[in-house]
């Protein structure tokens, strides 16, 4: 396919995704899908700094990795270490909402300066385009279109102060008036879930397509080196070989022969850093209670968390200093609670993990939603924000789980006795729900339906068909 312009110049392709791990990463993994597949192409990956480690991984598929300062969420707490240029020293403190917004207009202001960056004063060419998920820049046609009225508050009068437009989209900037006669076609809307989970309304627009779920390159998800050198499939390739030396002892807590069931898996991926984990030791008590009581056993991902860490490091320290536990396994793992419960703060992939948990308890995010169901694990979801809410719903509608937890049923305010007996009595009632044979029977039906799905693949299809 020849997409080059009159003078020569190869098309550009800017994908741009900003939000958490679960919201950027599954666009990074479409970019490179892309640049991968058409390579006359010059393709730029713009999001956070804090995904740094994106970079490596674009950098094999020949995507430019351009990042942005900006934090990937936002709790009170994280403000407090960051500093702003365009503040005074002597302007005194300031409220959390204040921080806040100055920090979206520097955003708005990196995101502008990229894509300049990018296109430059060079015309535009048709085979130009650029690709955001709904957490990007909202200035363009897609977020106009789609979700403008639920961003009214926040940038409407960026709309009309800086870009010199109406504060409502299609609307004349004077008058106010609706100019639905200037409203370009609906435009182009992938959606990275499955159908069989999620079905297509009648309603929707022809622009409007579900792909499957994006799933990483399997590489792309070790936290570990090591573990990452050893293997060396393709985007779908399983991986059933052994973790490093470093990582043995997980392999040995999942598939030892000294146990007769299979751990379940706990986490919350970025909940703690979106400032909804403020007593992780509350959330150990309430786990150290449910394997009190039962013979289960857990794998705990602290996704990095400092404070979770923290705490983990606490109880470990106190166990060894009264002989009662065996000391940390790896710098990043760590055995607790007669070891019973194995803490890892760095990654592994869910899709090697999961068909060997005999549950997964998560925060209903997509991307740990999807994992589950395609290798088909039991969940019990504990959602805390924004669609986490709707896909530990459609969990449990699919009966693939319980209905989903409250927040206080897996992380106290308070971790006295009583709350945590408290919460682990509903966790425990939950996990044995999502245990019985109706349940685990059907994240097997589930799982069998989404095998054959290749959600980066039907996407880049459509990109290919639609766009190119």
């Amino acid at each position: 396919m020849d997409g080059c312009g009159g003078d020569g110049r190869r098309p550009r392709a800017v994908f741009m995704a900003f939000g958490t791990h679960g919201d950027v990463f599954p666009i990074a993994g479409l970019a490179a899908a892309f640049a991968n597949d058409q390579r006359q192409y010059t393709v730029v990956f713009i999001t956070h700094s804090a995904h740094q480690s994106l970079s490596t991984h674009l950098a094999a598929s020949k995507v430019r990795y351009m990042p942005v300062a900006s934090p990937p969420a936002l709790a009170a707490e994280q403000l407090d270490n960051i500093s702003y240029d365009s503040v005074q020293s002597n302007a005194g403190p300031m409220s959390f909402s204040r921080r806040k917004e100055i920090i979206q207009t520097e955003h708005r202001k990196a995101c502008l300066a990229s894509v300049e960056e990018v296109f430059g004063n060079d015309p535009s060419i048709h085979s130009d385009f650029i690709v955001i998920n709904f957490f990007a820049l909202v200035c363009w046609t897609d977020i106009t279109h789609w979700m403008w009225a639920l961003f009214m508050e926040s940038w409407g009068l960026w709309r009309n102060d800086c870009l010199n437009l109406s504060p409502i989209p299609y609307t004349d900037p004077v008058t106010n008036l609706p100019l639905w006669h200037v409203r370009a076609e609906s435009p182009l809307l992938l959606y990275g879930f499955s159908k069989e989970i999620v079905e297509r309304p009648g309603y929707w627009p022809s622009s409007a397509h579900i792909c499957g779920f994006w799933f990483l390159p399997m590489a792309w998800q070790f936290s570990c080196d090591k573990c990452r050198e050893l293997f060396s499939g393709d985007f779908n390739s399983p991986f059933e070989g052994i973790l490093c030396a470093n990582h043995a002892g997980l392999e040995d807590f999942l598939m030892g022969s000294s146990y007769s069931s299979l751990p379940i898996f706990i986490g919350l991926s970025s909940i703690g850093s979106m400032g909804f984990l403020r007593n992780p030791k509350s959330f150990l008590m309430v786990i150290k209670a449910v394997i009190e009581s039962t013979d289960y056993r857990f794998i705990l991902f602290s996704s990095g968390y400092q404070p979770l860490d923290s705490a983990i490091r606490s109880v470990a320290s106190s166990a060894v200093e009264s002989s009662v536990e065996a000391p940390a396994l790896s710098n990043d793992s760590t055995l607790l609670f007669n070891n019973r419960l194995f803490c890892l703060s760095g990654s592994i992939p869910y899709s090697w993990l999961f068909p060997k948990c005999a549950a997964a308890i998560h925060h209903a995010g997509s991307g740990s939603t999807a994992a589950a169901l395609f290798a088909g694990t039991p969940q019990v979801a504990c959602p805390f924000l924004l669609d986490q809410f709707y896909w530990a719903e459609r969990l449990h509608w699919l009966g693939v789980a319980p209905e989903p937890l409250k927040r206080q049923h897996l992380i106290p305010d308070i971790d006295d006795a009583a709350s945590v007996n408290k919460a682990a009595d509903v966790l425990l009632g939950a996990i044995r729900s999502a245990l019985s044979p109706e349940i685990k029977a059907q994240a097997t039906v589930i799982a069998q339906r989404l095998a054959s799905e290749d959600g980066i693949g039907e996407a880049l299809r459509i990109l290919k068909e639609k766009v190119l």
